[in-house]
């Protein structure tokens, strides 16, 4: 299955964590990214295009810094990051030289994916860089990112980049071999899981959190991960980055880690980037019929169905849609600001010219832009 899989990937991204690229004293070790950056330049030579998700700056420059732990406030994480992105900059370009390959970096906040037009301009950066045969580093601009506009992970960074960069595979480098049926660092027994066919609830159950010094994503972001890269198409291979020639291994369909299949139905681009990349900022309730039109006939939401409004958005603003029992079952964006959608809750399309005195349309949120969840 791997091998047949393998043979339509020709882009891949590879998340690499902060655990697999730091040695026990916290700082960068770069044994293991000259062999990372070895098998970059097999895939390299294959043929393949690579995109890199690397953790490491903070630690990095944790150590410089001094500091015995990880540390606690923003300005100290910034202040970490600012020293250690370009440490790891020189680690990864140092290690690719000899191959004679380079590296450019590529800072991120979700602000510049969430705007569209940025999201655009990532992408045929990216591609530009492919084009020329260099390496892009991706990693979050830690040095000036506040919580509001924070991805929260590199796992989850690394599931938008395979959508940014139209990606056919997400590898993701961790500390343990794969998936486990129990956390391996605390139960003897627990056992490792070569192929997720779906990620059901008793799979995310079975996700544990972090309990590191270093990273700041355990193996349940690393599953939300490759849940989000799923719904976008794309399988994740999940391996133990400390082992040598790993990355070649599994792009050779070796079996290794964990595979998780995508799901059957994937979404196109720009509906998982409503899905996953947007932030809502508001509540749109509505009745049951409208539920069961949206979930079953794929019908656009009118101002009939919705119940009552919540929060604050702007017109083009994404919002969450949410049953009578307040469950949220899509994501959209309206046409509607959240006062004119609230004055419309409840009426006819028909009356929308005479309630505001102008009409955007008949539909509250179009098919077009809304995403079952």
């Amino acid at each position: 299955m791997r091998k047949e899989l393998l043979k339509t990937v020709k882009r891949v991204v590879i998340k690499i964590g902060s655990r697999v690229l730091t040695d026990a004293d916290g700082a960068l070790d770069l044994a293991v990214i000259g062999r990372i950056c070895r098998d970059l330049a097999t895939l390299h030579n294959r043929h393949l295009q690579v995109v890199v998700v690397s953790s490491g700056a903070i630690a990095a420059g944790r150590s410089e810094l001094g500091l015995t732990e990880k540390p606690r406030t923003i300005p100290h994480k910034q202040a970490a990051a600012a020293i250690g992105q370009s440490l790891l900059m020189r680690a990864y370009e140092e290690a690719l030289e000899p191959h004679g390959l380079k590296a450019a970096q590529i800072l991120l906040t979700s602000e510049d994916l969430v705007n569209r037009q940025r999201f655009l301009n990532a992408r045929a950066t990216m591609d530009a860089l492919l084009g020329f045969g260099i390496i892009p580093v991706i990693n979050e601009n830690d040095t000036v990112v506040v919580d509001e506009i924070k991805f929260g992970d590199n796992d989850n960074l690394s599931a938008l980049v395979t959508n940014v960069a139209e990606a056919h595979l997400l590898l993701i480098l961790t500390d343990i071999e794969g998936f486990y049926s129990a956390d391996p660092h605390h139960d003897p027994e627990a056992r490792l899981i070569p192929l997720v066919k779906g990620i059901t609830r008793e799979v995310e159950r079975a996700a544990g959190g972090s309990d590191s010094t270093v990273g700041t994503g355990g193996m349940a972001t690393k599953v939300a991960a490759a849940k989000k890269a799923g719904k976008n198409g794309v399988p994740t291979i999940m391996v133990d980055g400390k082992r040598d020639g790993i990355i070649a291994a599994a792009l050779r369909g070796d079996e290794v880690g964990t595979l998780f299949l995508p799901a059957a139905v994937g979404l196109n681009r720009r509906k998982h980037w409503i899905a996953y990349t947007l932030k809502p900022s508001g509540r749109v309730v509505v009745d049951e019929g409208a539920r069961e039109v949206l979930l079953k006939r794929g019908k656009s939401l009118l101002p009939s169905g919705v119940v009552r409004v919540e929060g604050r958005f702007e017109r083009g603003g994404c919002v969450r849609i949410c049953g009578p029992d307040g469950v949220e079952f899509a994501r959209g964006l309206s046409d509607y600001s959240s006062a004119e959608a609230a004055r419309l809750a409840g009426k006819k399309s028909s009356q929308i010219d005479a309630i505001l005195g102008y009409h955007y349309g008949d539909v509250i949120i179009h098919r077009d832009n809304l995403v079952v969840l």
